[in-house]
């Protein structure tokens, strides 16, 4: 397991749960049946974040599949969940059943994983993904009927306070590093990946409602800023090596406001649900 995203996956979950549209979570689990089990796909898990944020959430006693590319990522949301279920539940144990499995997500054409499912989910993965990507998991979720939320897609918009003269340049440069191929059916949507994959949920026949879920970070959290900082630092710098030193100097006055807590950050996200129209 990469120790580092680890670490950062811990570092963004109390900020994913800020952020998160509770208005559309709450829209999506109506949608839900009633009275029987509710089955859920969690795609590129993780930790469990979004099933320790959705179990309480959604209707029901509930069946998850978790599914992730990273064995050891996988065994520690397994540990993450005895202990967390165990908390929240008085020692009762967990209100859903979770498996795991081991698997890469670089295409969607395996059918077995989406059978039977009535939510498919994500956080923070959507714009990690190809067009062609988003287009394949919109039709395997029409295949099954099967609703859909996606929370928390960057959408390319972001700013910082105090401003310092690069902060947009670095921005840009960081978009563009977002649209590399991440091993996920092609050059990734990157920013544009919300807009895709709303227009793929609506031609597959789904109804789609966005919601902002925007990180807003202040000085309480100088760790996942300087993680943040420091990515978008990297990610210029491998766009245009050639500024490296102008990055390297933008890096050092923003790291600077964080450990005097002045800064404040906004990322742009959002949530998307979709729902097929009741017959």
């Amino acid at each position: 397991m990469d120790e580092s995203l680890s670490h950062w996956l811990g570092l963004r979950e109390p900020a994913d749960i800020a952020a998160r549209s509770e208005a559309l979570t709450r829209t999506i689990a109506e949608a839900m049946p009633s009275g029987e089990q509710l089955c859920v796909l969690d795609l590129a898990t993780g930790t469990g974040s979004n099933i320790r944020y959705l179990m309480h959430r959604l209707p029901g006693r509930q069946q998850w599949l978790a599914v992730d590319r990273d064995a050891a990522l996988l065994a520690d949301l397994r540990e993450r969940m005895a202990s967390w279920g165990a908390a929240k539940t008085g020692g009762a144990g967990l209100e859903c059943d979770i498996e795991t499995r081991q698997m890469d997500l670089d295409t969607l054409d395996d059918p077995e994983i989406f059978a039977g499912r009535h939510l498919v989910t994500a956080s923070a993965l959507l714009d990690l993904v190809s067009a062609s990507w988003l287009r394949t998991l919109a039709a395997q979720c029409r295949a099954v009927g099967a609703s859909a939320l996606f929370t928390l897609t960057y959408n390319g918009r972001s700013s910082c306070v105090p401003v310092e003269p690069e902060d947009d340049i670095v921005r840009d440069l960081m978009n563009q590093h977002q649209k590399r191929d991440k091993g996920l059916g092609g050059p990734a949507a990157g920013p544009d990946a919300v807009a895709c994959a709303e227009r793929s949920f609506a031609e597959a026949g789904y109804r789609v409602r966005l919601e902002k879920s925007d990180w807003t970070l202040g000085p309480e959290v100088p760790a996942l800023q300087r993680m943040l900082i420091d990515g978008w630092a990297h990610a210029a710098t491998e766009m245009m090596p050639d500024r490296s030193a102008e990055i390297a100097r933008w890096h050092a006055r923003r790291l600077a406001h964080v450990d005097a807590g002045r800064s404040r950050l906004v990322v742009g996200h959002d949530d998307l649900g979709a729902w097929l129209p009741r017959a």
